[in-house]
């Protein structure tokens, strides 16, 4: 009896959190626009709280109601760093997962995500990633260019905090499109992945040369899934009982500034998660000694700042 009992309230705790970002976040962020004239910054923070209310929430959702373990391995990364992330993305859980590192970093509330463009039509956390100031593309580099620079150049000219995360493969990961990407890695002689797509380059060299002033470094993040990839609805209700996180940092004085040497950066990062990935699935795990350990759900109050 008890199992459906908890069941039913991590599906109304789920329902709740959308609820209240429609309701109330929504409006405040609307609002936080009649600031923006008179004071870009505590528009910003405005906006940067509201983002971390409801981020904030999953993450203890995920690990505290839910007892979903998520161990962290490769380098503890800093905290309060301008960073760019890029991950393996195999389900829409992978946003929480990010989250719960960006928690770590102390950059919750200044995540932003490289998103479709229509998303940003969407009530609810469509309207708030687009007033936190997220990447939206039309998937057309001659159409999105424009406004991703002078995105750039708002980050760095206003020295907005960053936790930018992209995921460089540009989608899910299914088995029709492994085998397209495993088709066109074997005829461009590239590494042929297993576990992953080939990943898309032009964003990152992009991101490189527009942010490279603002940025501390890169965090190369592969996401594991020992139970089987899940949902974000499975995170809610605690489906997985432990997702895996390598992550691996590279300062940003350690990439290149020449396009092809940084496009065979990504391509060799890609290639080490098609190693690590494989490591997962004959061990159930990655490699390496935890790096992070569990949140203190009482942080959610505290200044990211502090």
């Amino acid at each position: 009896m008890l199992a459906p009992i908890k069941w039913i309230l991590r599906v109304l705790t789920m329902c709740l959190t959308f609820i209240c970002v429609v309701i109330i976040l929504n409006p405040i962020q609307i609002l936080s626009a009649l600031v923006y004239p008179f004071s870009k910054s505590l528009c910003r923070r405005i906006n940067c709280w509201c983002a971390r209310q409801t981020w904030g929430t999953w993450v203890i959702m995920a690990e505290k109601q839910n007892g979903i373990e998520f161990r962290f391995t490769g380098e503890q990364v800093p905290i309060r760093e301008n960073a760019f992330v890029t991950a393996n993305h195999q389900s829409i859980a992978d946003i929480m997962v990010l989250l719960t590192l960006s928690w770590r970093c102390k950059r919750l509330g200044d995540t932003k995500w490289f998103v479709k463009d229509i998303l940003k039509y969407l009530p609810g956390v469509g309207w708030g990633m687009l007033f936190i100031d997220c990447v939206f593309l039309k998937r057309d580099w001659t159409r999105d260019r424009g406004f991703v620079m002078d995105l750039f150049a708002k980050f760095e000219r206003e020295d907005i905090p960053l936790f930018l995360v992209s995921f460089l493969e540009g989608t899910r990961l299914t088995q029709a499109k492994q085998a397209r990407a495993q088709a066109f890695a074997a005829d461009r002689g590239l590494h042929v992945p297993q576990h992953t797509l080939v990943p898309r380059t032009k964003g990152f060299v992009a991101t490189m040369h527009g942010l490279r002033g603002h940025l501390d470094a890169v965090y190369d993040v592969t996401l594991g899934y020992p139970d089987g990839v899940p949902s974000l609805f499975d995170c809610f209700v605690a489906k997985p009982r432990r997702i895996e996180v390598h992550v691996s940092r590279f300062p940003i004085d350690s990439i290149s500034s020449d396009d092809e040497a940084m496009e065979e950066w990504v391509f060799e990062r890609y290639e080490e998660k098609d190693r690590l990935m494989a490591a997962l699935a004959e061990t159930g795990r990655f490699p390496g000694e935890e790096t992070f350990g569990p949140i203190n759900a009482l942080d959610h109050f505290r200044s990211e700042a502090s």
